[in-house]
């Protein structure tokens, strides 16, 4: 098909406007669709009627103290609440949303009360030194005393709730109510950490156990999206897709064609519109790099497929941000996939690595300004200053020997003149290859060049399989993406050179990407080993890494 029946096509099915289109690619997306995100997620509404923050506290305070035998009326002011909250500014919602954290908390008056109440009762004396087993059944035979004690703990209970949880547990019974509140909750984790409001901490803590409670396994559905759904989901996926942004419409064509798959969790309360949803796609082998994914044409024939590789996993509502629904939609899809297709019998990812360069600057920064201040003579340096800033060989001899000799051909074949040659030596004179390499990574354009890029490589790969091995917070992985892959019993089985090679791939990664393998009959026993203990389960190429450094340092000593 051409590429003006392409446009055409989709224009129709997407309802588009043209002047959206890239005049210079007549298959291109929409690019601008930031704004389409934040109407979606809740946070601003145009369309929405303009209204008082005044006139929205009411409505949620009605919400809240109407009998709910009275159903029109709560269903009225629900539904003035819900269009009225998102008409209201970033700063309207977040005042709304401090009065309601202060003014429907839990009452500890009530509770104190209750408390005092319940302690005054004593326990029957034969059984005050008894098991709670024995208590109860000494308690038995006084079926009044049990009875009052069951009333009491009951009310106890129930006042430990905070006033706001009936109106959460109304406005989830409302129509499109759980698709404001998933954007009730984006706004509270979008509260500057400056302000540290415990209540409206609690208030964020007690929403996020409330969504995980109504979007459990059970209440989700998996659907395979395909090109013939509505022109609205597609949209969606375009408008959500966080990984790999899809580029005009074969892209989008292609990825929801023979030899790829793309799956995603709905709930019935936000028809048309994934929670989250995962791209496969079907290979002869684990890939070790994104071109080979989005790029080979025509795809392998998946009768030959072997596996299944996960290249993108996509989030559609901020206020979901820590309720792992991605373990469960991974864990339906490979059963699915299994189901269908017997012969594929590898699961694994490609996955970015979005933390590695920032630790990597971050590490070398600090390796620089403790080697500044110890050239000053500053002799009492105290671990409080320095923190985490010890001195370590970050780079060993042979990689720091390639990182200068890689700077010096780089800078031979890109001096314009022998005035600036010389210039680039002088600057280069006494420089250590740690300096190099934290100028070369800050440059964030050395990939461009074979020799800063050759140059580079064995110390970033090594490195990488340090963040991702042995880098750690709170026990768990310091990468996000490693975390939640392993958290979920996958191991970590090769990290991929130059696997992306976009902006994005060089900024975050230095282009590196790691293939997750799911092993099934371990993924159980590698979840359980890492959540219990922080071990990372991974093959032996990447323990070959950090032999080296372990190596060297045996050697030295």
């Amino acid at each position: 098909m051409k590429k003006k029946s392409w446009a055409v096509l989709m224009r129709s099915r997407m309802a588009i406007p043209t002047r959206q289109l890239l005049r210079s690619d007549p298959l291109a997306l929409p690019q601008d669709t930031s704004r389409a995100s934040e109407i979606d997620d809740g946070s601003i509404n145009t369309n929405a009627p303009r209204v008082s923050l005044k006139d929205v506290k009411e409505w949620m305070q009605a919400s809240i103290s109407i009998s709910a035998e009275k159903t029109e009326l709560v269903d009225v002011n629900l539904e003035n609440f819900s269009q009225g909250y998102l008409g209201l500014s970033l700063e309207g919602r977040r005042v709304l949303l401090l009065d309601l954290s202060r003014d429907y908390d839990v009452n500890r008056t009530r509770v104190r009360e209750l408390m005092r109440k319940y302690l005054s009762v004593e326990l029957p004396h034969d059984t005050q030194n008894e098991a709670p087993g024995e208590q109860q059944a000494g308690l038995v035979e006084d079926g009044g005393m049990l009875a009052m004690y069951y009333r009491m703990e009951r009310n106890l209970r129930d006042s430990f709730k905070p006033l706001y949880a009936s109106f959460f547990e109304r406005l989830n019974a409302h129509p499109g109510g759980l698709k404001l509140l998933t954007s009730i909750r984006a706004d509270l984790l979008s509260v500057p950490p400056k302000e540290n409001v415990p209540s409206l901490h609690a208030l964020e803590a007690y929403l996020k156990e409330k969504l995980i409670t109504w979007l459990s396994p059970a209440t989700l559905e998996l659907q395979q999206i395909t090109w013939d759904d509505s022109a609205s989901l597609l949209e969606k996926i375009v408008t959500y897709e966080a990984v790999h942004p899809i580029r005009n419409l074969l892209d989008l064509k292609r990825r929801l064609s023979k030899g790829r798959r793309c799956f995603g969790y709905f709930h019935p309360a936000i028809p048309g519109e994934p929670l989250i949803f995962i791209e496969v796609a079907l290979l002869k082998d684990v890939a070790s790099s994104i071109q080979e994914v989005l790029w080979d044409s025509p795809p392998a024939p998946e009768v030959e497929a072997k596996c299944a590789l996960f290249y993108s996993i996509s989030a559609t509502q901020p206020g979901l941000s820590g309720i792992n629904l991605g373990k469960f939609l991974i864990k339906r899809v490979v059963y699915l996939l299994r189901r269908d297709m017997p012969h594929i019998t590898i699961f694994a990812t490609l996955s970015p690595i979005p933390g590695y360069i920032q630790w990597l600057i971050s590490k070398l920064a600090s390796q620089l300004k403790l080697a500044q201040s110890e050239s000053k003579d500053i002799k009492h340096i105290s671990e409080k200053a320095c923190g985490s800033n010890f001195k370590e060989d970050i780079l060993l001899p042979e990689e720091e020997e390639m990182i200068l000799s890689g700077y010096m051909n780089w800078l031979n074949s890109n001096t314009a003149s022998e005035i600036e040659h010389t210039e680039g030596r002088e600057n280069m004179s006494g420089k250590s290859g740690i300096e190099i390499m934290y100028e070369i990574l800050t440059s964030k354009n050395w990939n461009g060049s074979v020799c800063l890029s050759e140059a580079l490589k064995p110390s970033l790969l090594r490195l990488c399989a340090r963040y991702l091995l042995q880098e750690k917070k709170r026990g768990r992985a310091l990468d996000a993406v490693a975390n939640f892959h392993l958290q979920n019993g996958s191991m970590i089985e090769r990290i991929n050179w130059m696997a992306d090679q976009s902006i994005k791939g060089i900024e975050q990664s230095g282009g590196i990407m790691v293939n997750y393998v799911y092993r099934l009959d371990k993924i159980d026993e590698y979840a359980q080993a890492y959540l219990n203990t922080g071990h990372v389960h991974a093959s032996c190429s990447l323990h070959q890494y950090l032999q080296r450094s372990k190596d060297e340092n045996n050697a030295a000593s």
